[in-house]
């Protein structure tokens, strides 16, 4: 029988094909060539799933990121808000300042302002005896000082007593000592409570302040003088509207404490800042027809006594309100622009009568002329200080329903 197996000139061993059998294979010399060639074309493994780290080494390796932490960004930029802040609500409030919005949010993969700000609020630390802020001690926890509220009506009610238990000589001094009584107890009055705005208001604003007050003292009387071709000599001052504009000091504080107080227990129990806003603005509006019913009330019960024109005086003590809750607030420059233009008004009605008497320019005097024949001379301040009054309220809706006006 001949050999089953032949070697052949190339080095390979095959096998004979026995009858009845199957061709088996066997091996040959270049078996591992042609192994390696078939491992080719076959898509290679990723050497890198076979390395300690599994794929997100291999991914830091080639440049490749995974999806990152999407709050941690937020944190580092916001990390001082994060740190002094005493409760998520001062977090929501300060990131709604620096306009993100519930929209925003949602790219944080929260569903609001409110839900991110109590994730930055658990990650970052801070320390244990962190400090309330002192503003909040004084608007949300503490009572209404009541000595320093009423402190200016005091002073008018006692002023207002002197001037007519005294006649005479006499008088000119017990009014000088009634205005700077009335001075220094309204500076303290503001310095305390929830009309307090430390180191907000705007330096010009206590100048614009004194020139309205000033105007309700002496103003109408200057203006009727002037329209009739004087003044022909001093004019009496009216000291009615001072003294029902400082009794009226501590309803102010009262409606102040409770918009604030109310607004931020709704900012807690809020979901959204569209929520939040739209809760906030009948607060306000509820604020400040308050103080406007007991502003009313307590004018009327000041005419008993002396006379009061009742317009101009509501209006004024309107925009004082709405200027000094802009100032607690945070929006100190708002408000000493409302009573710039109520000053610039006034200011310009005297100047346009005057004006008139210029050679060829009566018609400068004529609107004021004809609203002083029509309604009299109070009529100029009562339509200056409520125009500048609804403008300031209207923006107050806009500003004081953002969660960031309530962080204190």
């Amino acid at each position: 029988m001949s050999d089953p197996t032949a070697a052949t000139p190339a080095g390979r061993t095959i096998t004979a094909r026995q009858p009845g059998s199957e061709r088996r294979p066997v091996a040959v010399a270049d078996a591992p060539r042609r192994l390696a060639g078939a491992r080719g074309a076959r898509s290679p493994e990723p050497a890198t799933e076979r390395t300690p780290g599994g794929a997100g080494a291999a991914r830091a390796r080639t440049g490749r990121r995974g999806p990152a932490d999407p709050v941690k960004a937020l944190m580092h930029r916001h990390r001082e808000l994060c740190e002094r802040a005493v409760d998520p609500l001062e977090i929501a409030a300060g990131l709604e300042a620096h306009g993100v919005t519930d929209r925003t949010a949602a790219r944080f993969r929260h569903r609001d302002v409110f839900s991110l700000a109590e994730e930055l609020y658990a990650r970052v630390p801070r320390g244990d005896g962190s400090p309330r802020p002192a503003g909040d001690e004084e608007t949300g926890a503490r009572p209404v000082p009541l000595v320093s509220a009423l402190a200016p009506g005091a002073v008018a009610v006692l002023t207002v007593a002197g001037l007519r238990l005294t006649d005479g000589g006499a008088r000119p001094p017990v009014g000088a000592a009634g205005a700077v009584g009335l001075a220094v107890a309204l500076a303290w009055s503001l310095r305390r409570g929830p009309l307090r705005a430390p180191g907000r208001t705007v330096p010009v604003t206590r100048l614009l302040v004194c020139w309205l007050l000033a105007y309700a003292l002496l103003g109408d009387g200057l203006l009727a003088g002037l329209v009739a071709g004087g003044p022909d000599g001093p004019w009496p001052p009216a000291p009615g509207p001072i003294a029902g504009l400082a009794l009226a000091v501590a309803p102010a504080a009262w409606a102040a404490r409770m918009f604030s107080a109310q607004a931020r227990g709704r900012l807690g129990g809020s979901r959204g800042l569209e929520e939040f806003a739209a809760g906030a603005r009948p607060l306000l509006l509820g604020a400040v027809a308050l103080h406007t019913g007991c502003l009313i009330a307590l004018l009327v019960l000041t005419s008993l006594v002396l006379p009061v024109a009742l317009a101009p005086a509501v209006a004024l003590g309107l925009l004082l309100f709405l200027a000094r809750l802009l100032t607690v607030h945070g929006f100190p420059h708002a408000a000493a622009a409302g009573l710039g233009l109520a000053c610039a008004g006034e200011v310009l009605a005297l100047a346009a009568v005057l004006g008139g008497r210029l050679p060829g320019c009566a018609f400068l005097a004529r609107p004021v002329e004809a609203a002083v024949d029509t309604w009299g001379p109070a009529a100029v301040p009562a339509l200056v200080c409520g125009a500048v009054a609804l403008g300031l309220l209207a923006h107050a809706a806009a500003a004081l329903s953002r969660a960031s006006a309530h962080t204190t």
